[in-house]
């Protein structure tokens, strides 16, 4: 068998929201090709088709996913559901432990 070389993958990186909205702006002006502009900046062509489909739903020119907004809030509600669903299994042992004192 050949030694096949396996593609590193390339470290995460952050960009600003600023950044994004710049990319995104360049992509809608219709001047490059999203590929193109994905190339030009050094970005994966899949990050920047999200960003540019982020913007939309912000900007309620589509409407088949989340807004920005509506993700914050599912994830606050999601973290807050986790800590009261803790609080109720606390809740239930600290029962259980109590009925078993009293017997």
């Amino acid at each position: 068998m050949e030694n096949v070389e396996k593609k590193r993958s390339r470290p995460r990186r952050a960009f600003t929201p600023e950044f994004k909205a710049e990319i995104v702006e360049l992509c809608q002006r219709g001047d490059r090709a999203v590929g193109q502009v994905a190339r030009d900046f050094d970005l994966t062509e899949t990050a920047v088709r999200a960003w540019v489909k982020q913007a939309e739903l912000d900007a309620a020119t589509r409407s088949d996913a989340l807004t920005s907004d509506e993700r914050s809030e599912l994830a606050r509600l999601r973290a807050e559901n986790r800590r009261l669903q803790q609080d109720v299994d606390i809740l239930k042992r600290a029962t259980a432990f109590f009925a078993r004192e009293t017997r």
